[in-house]
């Protein structure tokens, strides 16, 4: 029973001297009332006793949240401001014998650093400045509780609360500041619009103009083009038709010759056609009877000689073949055969280089002409001579 009794005492001993320290944990050991040591993690021997535990200390980062300060700005309002501070002891014998209550402590600082701070600036300076606040707070913070064997890590506003009012009105001038960038953000909108709209009728306006000057362009071509084509065919059209006319008359002028025309005939066909002449509404000139025979004498004489005895009479000029040949050709077809007279070749094909060549260019049958010769004045002849001839007798001279 004794064996018992000691062997009780002595397991009540070791496990009173034997103690376990947690990670994470500190052991604050004090030995007959004063402090010797600080243990963490791990068995620790204690003297049994004598040694004893003081305290047990988090040496973990802990996070701290402080009920909301009221605090005064510079501008005499008055705002709720939650604060967080993040700390951790470094020292676990200085934060149990250097203060009472580090918590409290810690506490009480944070409130009167942030009044310090806040106090010297506005409330928009206090909504708008949490950075600046949150390191000075920190600094400050670390300095006062370094003693403590404290480390602050980080110090966070996490709620700055104005007075009602105060969060009315500035809720009416977010709403206000709110509107106000809609507006301008509508009336930039509409003019990016009203920019892109007109930029867009611009280029619109531009490419139908640039439409219409081709289509312009190319229409006046078209007519220019049509006008020197139709310009062409009417001078073609006119030369080849003069052409016709000259080769007529010299067909008429060659049918005259060959035939042999007599001034009798051709008096018979005047006299036969005065009447027609006379008829004519266009015709100013009139004969009276007694100029009539002077202006057959006068014509006699432009056809005929004069002979010995004082008489005109008219000897018909030989007619060569080629002017008998043309007189009696009778097809049209050649007319334009050009094999037998150069000079008609020649006038064809001027005819056709000016239908065939550019307006442009210069006419290459173009020459000057010649000023036309004045008209031969025939000497007028009295109708008295006319009546002696037709009687056979000689006129007086």
């Amino acid at each position: 029973m004794f064996l018992l009794i000691i062997l009780a005492l002595v397991v009540a001993l070791v496990i009173a001297s034997v103690k376990m320290i947690p990670q994470g944990e500190a052991a604050v050991i004090e030995r007959l009332g004063r402090y010797t040591r600080t243990t963490s993690g791990g068995l620790t021997l204690l003297v049994p006793f004598i040694d004893r535990i003081r305290a047990r200390v988090d040496t973990r980062e802990r996070v701290v949240s402080f009920p909301p300060q009221a605090v005064i700005t510079q501008d005499n309002l008055t705002v709720a401001i939650d604060t967080v501070v993040t700390f951790q002891i470094n020292d676990p014998a200085k934060a149990i014998y250097g203060v009472d209550n580090y918590l409290v402590g810690v506490e009480q600082i944070s409130v009167a650093t942030l009044r310090d701070v806040v106090g010297g600036m506005t409330l928009e300076e206090t909504l708008t400045s949490r950075e600046t606040i949150n390191r000075r707070l920190r600094g400050e913070l670390d300095a006062a509780t370094a003693k403590w064997g404290l480390r602050i890590s980080r110090v966070e506003l996490k709620a700055i609360d104005p007075p009602p009012s105060i969060q009315q009105s500035m809720e009416m001038q977010m709403k206000a500041d709110r509107e106000k960038r809609a507006m301008i953000l509508t009336a930039e909108g509409k003019r990016e619009s009203d920019i892109k709209t007109a930029e867009g009728e611009k280029q619109a306006r531009i490419l139908s103009a640039e439409g219409e000057k081709h289509a312009a362009i190319l229409a006046a071509e078209a007519e220019r083009q049509a006008r020197i084509l139709k310009a062409e065919g009417e001078r073609a059209a006119k030369y080849l038709e003069a052409q016709g006319e000259a080769r007529a008359i010299q067909k008429v002028n060659a049918a005259i010759k060959s035939t042999g025309v007599t001034p009798e005939l051709l008096a018979y066909q005047y006299l036969d056609k005065l009447p027609e002449i006379a008829g004519n509404e266009a015709a100013t000139m009139w004969m009276i009877p007694s100029q009539f025979g002077d202006s057959l004498e006068q014509f006699a004489k432009a056809f005929a000689k004069r002979d010995e005895d004082g008489v005109f009479r008219y000897e018909a000029q030989r007619v060569d073949q080629e002017t008998r040949d043309m007189a009696e050709e009778g097809d049209p077809d050649k007319w334009f055969d050009t094999s037998t007279d150069p000079e008609l070749a020649q006038a064809l094909a001027e005819a056709r280089a000016v239908a065939n060549k550019h307006v442009d260019e210069p006419d290459p049958t173009h020459t000057p002409q010649a000023a036309p010769a004045a008209p031969v004045a025939q000497p007028e002849v009295g109708s008295r001579r006319l009546e002696l001839e037709a009687d056979g007798r000689e006129p007086a001279r």
